[in-house]
């Protein structure tokens, strides 16, 4: 088998492009005499990460225990993590390295495989690094006001005056996005009749044209992104690009969307068991339960992303399905003794601040209370007093009468 893959642009620049990796192992299998059964390429990039055509390739070699020849281009086109060295060694493989010139096997020697490891783990820094070299790019955009990351529907990323990717309104698709957050801010309207609207007034999606499903408007509707604001990582910045819509807006929307929220919840008469513990294997939408007849309980798809032909499945059968993937978990003395010990600190930490919780309600009570009797004796003294200075008026009135009429 053979693997090639690409991680930037800057890599197919420098050589390493699929078609040099692909063409040099081709030539190598030729020489050796090998005839390739498959080819696996994965090409990564900051919008796509993730490697499928590794994990096929994984897969494939766990079925068919007759092909155990890699070929590879060198050790840091082959291996991202440590997990991956693990998996890779795990199958009992004999990998090519052959740019490297280096052939490892079980038969290899111990200090083929230490030098092979030393690479894993250097390869394995390098990666870590531009990783944290692109995390702390992308922060001090943010701190400069500049949103750091691929712009949602709306904007557009161009080059600013001083060089730097900023973002500016879409022609296209701004203005719709504007009428979407006034189409929704009178709370006449559902989500799903906004994202209606906003299909009809031509809101696609930029590269693959389709139609923006109700989640993506639920989305939009609670990005701040468009009035100005930005959260990133967990910190608020105020941004430098122009905003779609007005703050007082915004939070007018936000107003509607939490008021229908909580009137949702607070209607609802049901706990389903399985809700939001699972998702719809056609569409990827979360599954709801619903009562039928009163007495049985379906679970459907909510359809955010367009009507899913998926059908009803009945409680029970996601409860046997449930059991028996639990029922097919074991675990040795080991993880026991350790989720046992886990288990006895966290409950012990449960009960250490159930305990400060009660002391700081009591405290607060008792400071509660020794207010109220303060104020009970203040009041009581200064009724007291007002008896004391308070004259008899039977007696203030007799001597009235008694005094002699003034001429």
């Amino acid at each position: 088998m053979i693997y090639a893959r690409v991680s930037s642009k800057e890599q197919e620049k420098e050589g390493f492009s699929i078609g040099a990796q692909l063409k040099l192992l081709k030539e190598y299998s030729v020489t050796q005499g090998f005839t390739v059964a498959q080819e696996y390429v994965d090409v990564e990039t900051a919008k796509q990460a993730g490697r499928s055509a590794f994990g096929d390739m994984v897969s494939l070699l766990r079925r068919n225990a007759s092909a155990r020849i890699l070929l590879v281009e060198k050790t840091d086109r082959l291996y991202r993590n440590l997990k991956d060295w693990v998996t890779l060694d795990e199958l009992d493989l004999e990998i090519h390295l052959v740019k490297e010139g280096v052939i490892l096997s079980r038969d290899s020697r111990s200090s083929e495989k230490f030098m092979h490891g030393i690479k894993v783990l250097m390869a394995k820094n390098y990666i870590d690094n531009l990783s944290e070299e692109a995390r702390k790019g992308m922060l001090e955009k943010a701190e400069q006001g500049i949103w750091p990351t691929k712009t949602p529907l709306g904007y557009r990323n161009v080059a600013g005056p001083d060089g730097k990717r900023v973002i500016e309104p879409d022609p296209e698709a701004a203005p719709i996005i504007a009428c979407l957050f006034e189409w929704y801010a009178p709370g006449c309207i559902s989500l799903k009749e906004a994202a209606r609207r906003a299909a009809d007034a031509g809101l696609k999606y930029r590269r693959s044209g389709g139609v923006v499903p109700v989640s993506t408007v639920h989305k939009i509707l609670r990005n701040r992104l468009y009035m100005g604001e930005f959260e990133w990582k967990g910190r608020l910045y105020q941004g430098r690009h122009v905003p779609l819509v007005a703050r007082q807006l915004w939070e007018r929307v936000q107003g509607v969307l939490d008021g229908r929220h909580a009137k949702k919840h607070r209607h609802s008469k049901h706990a389903f068991a399985f809700s939001g513990l699972i998702t719809c294997g056609h569409c990827g939408c979360s599954l709801v339960g619903e009562i039928k007849k009163q007495r049985y309980v379906y679970y459907h798809c909510t359809g955010y992303k367009g009507k899913c032909s998926e059908p009803y499945v009945r409680e029970e059968v996601l409860e046997d399905r449930f059991a028996a993937l639990l029922g097919r978990l074991t675990f040795d003395n080991e993880v026991l003794q350790w989720a046992q010990n886990a288990i006895r600190i966290s409950h012990a930490d449960e009960v250490r601040e159930h305990e400060a919780a009660i002391a700081r309600h009591q405290a607060a009570y008792d400071r509660l209370q020794s207010r109220i009797h303060c104020h009970v004796r203040r009041q009581a003294r200064r009724s007291r007093r007002c008896r004391l200075l308070r004259p008899n008026v039977g007696t203030v009135a007799r001597g009235a009468a008694a005094m002699p009429a003034l001429n």
